[in-house]
């Protein structure tokens, strides 16, 4: 191709891996996908090789390929048209159990030339607590349904047995069903728009080649060097990385991090992937095509039983939401110096992910409600920091107070701004915010968020942010928790969230 034509092509590609992800959207019934977008779409090669994702979730998108590879293993010899293999196994490429893959084959006249992948959170997948995020679980098989590579769809035909037993394992069916039909219909969706785009196998592999070479391009720039950093989860337990830049090679290496725990937050090495990824392409260059060929240059070294490569049966829920924010903090600490025009200082490293479930009066059937909730970005080195945004691993939205108030027996109190929880610095991190829901019924929350102890850190002089704080407000008390913890709120209770801040960038300016 000449350099017109492969930018078309490029285009082409991604613009249908976002009509992907919208007819996702636009079909799905949950407000975690509807309202917050919890979901991302990509596109890939007849080998698994990624050639084209949606601007979604990061997460998501550098894990996928890991889901794609599994439910190619599984099925080498028995892909057929009209299939489409879901899983959701952590520990076979998924990141965690309410994150369930769609991989639908794509055929031109009886040839496989790629598949069409999606990714969607579900708001409950079963497991001991509602919403499926069990801050107090100690192994997997108390986070949920475990879905290794199976075909829910066969040469077109819809496995009903197996449907129904993956909503037999769910607290809301009805939801879960329609948001499955909705990834189905996703997947359709890119498989048709690809067949009608003029292309051959030869010209993913050049796009790929080219995406791979910009990425060595940009890498040169960063100085050549071994660059470390440590940083900690609240518990103490250290995340270490060795990073060594050699020409347009980067080897990251998370030697000395500590053990996995009987506590979920613990992450598969697909999602420590997807942190290295997103962070090297965000000091590079983001315009470079993201796909399997700028992720060539980059070698990861995660030992398995850690904190970052961890091994069944460990519950890995919060690796995926908390894990994964400590990986990119860690990293961009470790690259400042040798990029001090670029690193900005730490965001509020977490999710803040809250999930209620209990059973709404008005209809008599259970309930489930997740969201993540943002916090303060880094300032930079020449910005301060945005209030109230979320910031790297997450790129969702928060749910609408409108339809969280219509949709669950739940009212918010208070949101707001959390004024004065950035760092200080010549530039400010950015303030987290303020979030107050209200029980109107018996519930059940979850709460599992890091930052809580531990200061998201400033940068060249600045000072880190405000760590976050969890409150149950109980006839005008307010009553301290744990940021992961459970528990049980009677009607007029609420839950107060307050999330951390981010650090701030060079010394505070003392005025006279």
């Amino acid at each position: 191709m000449d350099a017109i034509a492969l930018e078309v092509f490029k285009n082409a590609l991604s613009g249908i891996a976002e009509e992907m992800n919208a007819v996702l959207v636009r079909t799905a019934f949950s407000p975690n996908i509807k309202e917050r977008r919890d979901c991302s779409c990509a596109l890939f090669d007849r080998d698994g090789q990624l050639i084209a994702q949606s601007e979604s979730i990061p997460v998501h998108l550098g894990a996928m390929p890991f889901s794609v590879a599994e439910a190619l293993r599984a099925f080498a010899n028995d892909i057929q048209p009209g299939d489409v293999i879901v899983l959701n196994d952590p520990f076979m490429g998924g990141a965690h159990l309410p994150d369930i893959t769609f991989v639908t084959p794509i055929f031109s006249q009886e040839t496989l030339i790629g598949f069409a992948a999606n990714r969607a959170h579900h708001a409950d997948v079963g497991g001991m607590r509602p919403g499926s995020i069990a801050a107090d679980a100690t192994e997997i098989y108390q986070e949920g349904l475990r879905i290794p590579p199976v075909k829910l769809w066969r040469a077109g035909r819809l496995d009903r047995d197996l449907l129904a037993l993956i909503l037999s394992n769910t607290r809301t069916p009805r939801e879960r069903e329609a948001d499955l039909r909705a990834q189905f219909a996703a997947n359709e969706r890119g498989r048709q728009r690809l067949l009608e785009l003029p292309c051959t196998l030869s010209d993913f592999a050049e796009l790929l080649d080219y995406s791979e070479r910009r990425m060595r391009h940009e890498l040169q720039k960063i100085p050549a060097g071994v660059y470390t950093a440590e940083d900690s989860l609240d518990d103490g337990s250290p995340i270490r990385v060795r990073v060594t830049v050699s020409n347009s090679d980067v080897l990251v290496d998370f030697t000395g991090t500590a053990p996995q725990i009987e506590r979920p937050l613990n992450a598969v090495f697909a999602v420590t992937a997807s942190a290295v990824y997103y962070t090297l392409r965000a000091l590079t260059d983001p315009e470079i095509p993201p796909n399997a060929g700028c992720y060539r240059p980059i070698r990861i070294i995660a030992p398995e039983g850690t904190l970052v490569n961890a091994r069944p049966p460990a519950p890995v829920v919060g690796g995926n939401l908390e894990v994964s924010q400590r990986i990119v903090d860690v990293l961009l600490k470790a690259l400042a110096p040798a990029l001090p025009e670029r690193v900005p200082a730490a965001s509020q490293g977490t999710m803040n992910s809250v999930s209620f479930g209990g059973i709404d009066p008005r209809t008599g059937e259970p309930f489930t409600f997740y969201e993540t909730l943002a916090g303060g970005q880094g300032a930079r080195p020449t910005q301060d920091g945005l209030h109230a945004i979320h910031s790297h691993m997450t790129n969702t939205l928060n749910t609408p107070i409108e339809v969280l108030e219509t949709v669950y027996p739940l009212r918010v109190e208070r949101y707001e701004i959390r004024v004065g929880s950035g760092g200080r610095g010549r530039y400010r991190g950015g303030d987290g915010l303020r979030r107050d829901i209200r029980a109107l019924t018996r519930v059940t929350v979850s709460l599992l968020a890091d930052r809580r102890r531990r200061r998201p850190y400033g940068l060249a002089g600045g000072e880190p942010g405000a760590c976050g704080e969890d409150f149950i407000i109980r006839d005008g008390h307010e009553i301290p928790i744990a940021g992961q913890s459970t528990q049980t709120l009677e009607p007029g209770d609420i839950l107060s969230v307050r999330t951390p801040g981010g650090g701030g960038y060079g010394p505070p300016i003392i005025l006279p």
